[in-house]
């Protein structure tokens, strides 16, 4: 007799663009490898393989950090074609199962809810998807999302990790309170200082003396601690909230001509995305980084909606304008769109006198 009320699976891909990257060099297996942008360009690590993360490289640390770590450290670029065909392959697979709600091209959650064997039928899935495509990946599963999303890192790569039903406090108890959901680095800075390390100690703690740490949270990651969550497994997730492009200049800029053109071309590739989708953007953003990484974000809000190239560049161009200060050297600028929908009625167009900076 099945006695899962629910059963959530978690799939996690394992570095999965480095993997991606392996399929079509297999030359490349077992070495210190990374995918991401070149340390002279400022690049990021992307995905990194295991044998490197050993040796503490990580995704998001700059390339020129990840180089210092390890010198003869191999960098390639990322086959985006290719990983999202692999994407779309893995999802389909996952599809077969039960609903599935995609997280990002390497995670996703299928509800099992109903299966007379999650176990089996979890296996089932992670057996798939290594042999019909070829590429490792870490599964947990749980009666929550939060859970199964713990379980699926717990034993990385080629993890399966089963939390049966009632273990869900358990199975969280010695883990460090990072483990969870929602909790960062500040957050568990501020538990510790009250003696609060693990699930488990979160779970058990006086709620008046979690309130002093996290305030109103306290009550929530309370729960979390204790592994209950309650969150549907959400297969249609809606149109996307947002779409952004941005980019890093391999050398400060403080040139008006190079920024404006910069700017346009984002503005072309980020409408290209909009109108492939078929929505309508009603805010743009403009993102300003300076050579010191002070960053921030402005934005403006328009009552029609649009999908061309030349209003968004109108509309980030006067952003643009407004709050760059002349002269004042850039390190990354960004444009994106938010607030989307699909359309009811077209805009005309927008009238936009202004000069130059």
């Amino acid at each position: 007799m099945n006695d899962w009320p629910r059963a959530i699976l978690h799939l996690d891909m394992d570095a999965f663009f480095v993997n991606v990257h392996i399929l079509d060099h297999p030359e490349d297996a077992g070495i210190r490898l990374v995918v991401g942008g070149r340390p002279e360009y400022r690049g990021v690590v992307a995905s990194a393989s295991y044998e490197a993360r050993q040796l503490g490289i990580r995704s998001a640390m700059p390339a020129k950090t990840a180089v210092r770590l390890c010198p003869n450290l191999k960098i390639v670029s990322a086959n985006w074609e290719r990983v999202r065909e692999c994407s779309r392959q893995v999802m389909d697979i996952l599809r077969q199962y039960g609903p599935v709600e995609k997280m990002s091209v390497d995670e996703a959650y299928v509800d099992l809810t109903g299966q007379a064997n999650p176990e089996e039928v979890a296996l089932a899935m992670k057996t798939a998807v290594t042999t019909q495509i070829h590429l490792p990946c870490s599964v947990g599963l749980a009666t929550s999302k939060l859970v199964a999303k713990v379980a699926s890192d717990h034993d990385k790569p080629d993890g399966f990790t089963v939390v049966p039903p009632g273990s869900e406090a358990a199975f969280l108890a010695p883990l460090p309170t990072r483990a969870l959901w929602g909790i960062g680095p500040k957050t568990a800075e501020k538990l510790a200082r009250q003696g609060i390390t693990t699930c488990g100690q979160l779970a058990a703690a006086d709620l008046s003396v979690l309130r002093r740490a996290v305030r109103s949270h306290a009550e929530s990651l309370q729960r979390r601690a204790a592994g209950i969550d309650s969150r549907p497994v959400q297969a249609e997730r809606g149109p996307a909230k947002s779409i952004s492009q941005e980019w890093t200049f391999n050398e400060d800029v403080s040139d008006p001509e190079i920024l404006r053109e910069s700017l346009q071309k984002m503005c072309e590739r980020v409408t290209q995305s909009i109108q492939k989708r078929q929505l309508l953007a009603h805010t743009v953003t403009v993102k300003f980084r300076w050579a010191d990484f002070t960053t921030y974000t402005r934005q403006k809000t328009v009552e029609v909606g649009f999908d061309d190239a030349q209003t968004l560049y109108a509309l980030a161009h006067a952003l643009w304008r407004e709050h760059w200060p002349r002269d004042k050297k850039l390190r990354l600028l960004g444009v994106g769109v938010g607030n989307l929908e699909k359309p009811v009625v077209r805009q005309l167009g927008f009238d936009f006198s202004m000069g130059r900076p």
